[in-house]
């Protein structure tokens, strides 16, 4: 049988430095622990765009999709500002994740311990947090058509996003967050605009319909998005499942990302349908934050996010919840020592580089799992 196959597309900005501690991490569990993964790398972003003129090769577009998982550093930078809209660094991504249908994207929010006083809300509110929120990610406003700006004279110009969302989209997104839910803390809020938006209304509509006919177990919520982002704030462990469109999803992530103190924290997991033969779902795992060119080359990137991305990977496409859960608890205990990088520390804490804080994650895990 073949060793399961991850494509590494470490992309720019510090997604290289990043994604480096995690490939010490891949390389120690084929030594170890006899869990060897069939690793290819290849070019996606701005990087991509240097050498072959588009952000996404389509070798590396088939690449991704003959492989288990994909993990992705980071894409973008100033340096591609004045490119044409289609040949932005950010629409590779946006193919990745349309041609390989990954329509259901994971974005936990966890507030561990030691971070809690860093969090820019109360301990008291944040501590212990463990937010889901899944976004829909292949359809709505970032994909919809028409989408132009039209010149209308006079020095006047019409742009034009469309919100687009069909029953199935809605279904299999909700069947995904009610299916977590079971797993986790048996609570869904749904969040949408239904209040004056139509896709708003059907997307209420089925999510109830979806609930009534399979999850009758699980309790449902309806919310809007808006008032969904106040009580984030407010109130944040009210919450343990939110499912809601791209973007609102998009919103609401970044607002519960903040809520744990640092983008640089926090993974996520974007999926496809299961094969109905194998039972694999096509996958991309991603950190939350951007390629952070200001500090890219410098050593000091947080490589949190990337390492428990790759814990999502051993989590939902390789069936590995122990290593995922050591990996998880490793970083929990790096954390408790006082080891920060510069986008989490605070007074008393030691700082360390992206390739210390790898290191000792690494060094952790080794005391878990041995």
């Amino acid at each position: 049988m073949s060793n399961p196959s991850l494509l590494i597309l470490a992309g720019d900005g510090i997604g290289p430095e990043v994604m480096a501690e995690v490939k010490k991490i891949i390389g120690w569990f084929g030594k170890k622990r006899g869990i060897a993964f069939d690793v290819s790398e290849d070019l996606v972003g701005g990087c991509a765009y240097d050498v072959h003129g588009v952000p996404l090769a389509d070798t590396t577009m088939a690449k991704a999709q003959a492989v288990d998982a994909v993990l992705l550093g980071a894409v973008g930078g100033p340096n591609y500002d004045k490119l044409d809209f289609s040949l932005k660094p950010e629409r590779g991504l946006l193919r990745l994740r349309k041609e390989m249908d990954l329509y259901a994207n994971l974005r936990p929010a966890q507030c561990f311990d030691a971070l809690a006083d860093f969090s820019s809300l109360k301990r008291e509110v944040v501590a212990g947090l463990d937010v889901m929120i899944v976004r829909e990610l292949t359809s709505g406003v970032y994909f919809g058509e028409p989408k132009e700006i039209t010149d209308l004279g006079g020095g006047q110009k019409r742009a034009v996003d469309t919100q687009v969302y069909e029953t199935y989209e809605i279904e299999r997104i909700a069947d995904v967050a009610f299916d977590l839910a079971r797993k986790r803390s048996n609570l869904v809020h749904s969040a949408e605009k239904r209040n004056v938006m139509k896709t708003g209304v059907l997307w209420k509509e089925v999510v109830s319909q979806v609930h009534e006919r399979e999850f009758k177990d699980v309790t449902l919520e309806h919310q809007l998005a808006d008032s969904g982002g106040m009580q984030l704030v407010r109130n944040p462990k009210q919450f343990d499942v939110i499912v809601t469109d791209n973007l609102f999803g998009d919103l609401l992530s970044d607002i519960a990302a903040m809520l744990t103190g640092s983008l640089g924290m926090l993974a996520s997991a974007s999926l496809g349908e299961a094969d109905p033969k194998t039972k694999k779902r096509k996958a991309l795992y991603e950190p939350v934050h951007g390629s952070a060119p200001d500090i890219a080359g410098k050593g000091v990137a947080n490589p949190i996010a990337m390492i428990a991305s790759f814990g999502m990977a051993l989590r939902y496409s390789f069936d590995l919840g122990a290593e995922a859960d050591a990996i998880d608890t490793a970083i929990a205990k790096v954390l408790d020592k006082g080891l920060r990088t510069g986008d989490i520390m605070s007074a008393g804490c030691k700082q360390v580089s992206t390739a210390e804080m790898g290191s000792a994650i690494l060094a952790e895990l080794e005391t878990i799992l041995g």
